[in-house]
């Protein structure tokens, strides 16, 4: 059972990306690899030791863990923090941010119709 403000999101369950770190390739999970015949939902530690990365080629052991994509940045005693939002995701803060900014310029915009 899990404790009470401690209940994962479906972005922090999901299985972690990892980073190709000599060309910038990200192996996602739920899409696999075409070229090299992984099917989708195959994770990255079930890969077989030969494979390489599809597009610069270095071996397995030169991609680092960079989490599951989507899920919120920052460490996870952290997320529990603040107004609730370190536990927004990414694409969330976006939205937040550049909503509000977008907001605050329709608001002052409007401020020329009251002469």
């Amino acid at each position: 059972m899990s404790e009470p403000g401690k209940e994962k999101t479906l972005a922090e369950q999901a299985p972690s990306s990892y980073e190709c770190r000599a060309c910038g390739y990200i192996y996602e999970p739920a899409k696999g690899d075409n070229q090299n015949n992984i099917a989708p939902g195959t994770l990255f530690t079930d890969l077989p030791s030969s494979w390489r990365c599809p597009v610069c080629g270095v071996p397995k052991s030169q991609f680092t863990d960079i989490g599951a994509k989507g899920a919120p940045s920052g460490f996870a005693e952290n997320l529990n923090y603040g107004f609730g939002v370190n536990r927004l995701t990414p694409n969330q803060k976006n939205l937040l941010i550049f909503g509000g900014l977008g907001l605050a310029f329709l608001f002052f915009l409007s401020l020329y119709g009251l002469h």
